[in-house]
């Protein structure tokens, strides 16, 4: 980080911002894991971002490895998707009608990934995996859900069960507001344990809608998958007639062209 500028009065102006965010916004941010509550200290308020750096406020440059939690591939503020952006925003931010741009991005998915038959553009991560586990349990006409310990999944009620919290008992719910009922039907289990997988196949036997994981674990830390974990999913669930979803929120097209299941060679449904 450089500090070359005049740290304290710069941090004031940073403060005075972030006391101002904190009486309008919950902890002064728009989402938890902005609040620092992890890593410690207060957040520093973001000016601009060029290429692989961020700037603050006070004129503090850092290298940003998070790089908003994965879509900046090409850093920020390209030249050349800051023009596409500018273009496309010329004819029109937002439409409540089809437009042709969506089967085009669609194609490009499924030029990547030629399993997905057919996809549902939604705006997040959330909606994404609340769908995923909603057609699970359609299809299956089972209730359970399984996930893994310290996985996010978005932030709707059925997900929010160790999603990164350390809580260490199976079934409650990591936030509050949020019924003991409805996460009754989520399971979560060690990650990279294919034993505790199949344990608990073994006593749910046929209620397993499916099973949702992050191919590499990324809400807590970045952990690859152990030696034939994914395939041991791949197999439990096609046993059972279950239902395997890969939430790539955050893997999809980064770790390859394909996604997790390109690098591993695992399908998921």
């Amino acid at each position: 980080m450089d500090r070359s500028r005049g740290k304290s009065q710069k941090r004031s102006r940073s403060e005075e911002v972030f006391k101002r965010s904190c009486e309008l916004l919950p902890g002064g941010v728009n989402s938890p894991v902005r609040a620092f509550n992890a890593v410690g200290g207060r957040p520093f308020v973001t000016e601009k971002g060029e290429g692989a750096y961020i700037y603050d406020i006070d004129g503090n440059r850092y290298v940003d490895y998070v790089m908003s939690w994965g879509p900046l591939i090409l850093g920020h503020a390209p030249k050349a998707v800051v023009d596409a952006v500018k273009s496309s925003a010329a004819s029109g931010l937002t439409f409540g009608t089809p437009t042709r741009s969506e089967p085009t991005l669609a194609s490009m998915v499924r030029d990547r990934m030629p399993w997905v038959e057919k996809m549902r553009l939604v705006s997040s991560g959330t909606e994404a995996c609340m769908t995923a586990a909603r057609i699970a349990r359609a299809a299956t006409g089972r209730e359970i859900i399984v996930k893994f310990d310290g996985g996010y999944h978005g932030h709707s009620d059925m997900f929010l069960v160790k999603a990164g919290s350390g809580l260490a008992t199976q079934g409650l719910p990591s936030s509050q507001g949020i019924p003991q009922g409805v996460t009754a039907t989520t399971v979560s289990l060690p990650y990279n344990d294919a034993g505790a997988v199949e344990d608990c196949f073994a006593k749910y036997v046929d209620r397993i809608a499916g099973v949702i994981v992050e191919p590499v674990a990324a809400n807590m830390g970045v952990i690859e998958p152990g030696r034939d974990f994914l395939t041991a999913l791949r197999t439990l669930t096609n046993h059972r007639d279950s239902i395997l979803i890969f939430d790539e929120v955050i893997t999809g097209f980064r770790v390859a062209p394909g996604g997790a299941a390109e690098l591993y060679g695992i399908r998921p449904d």
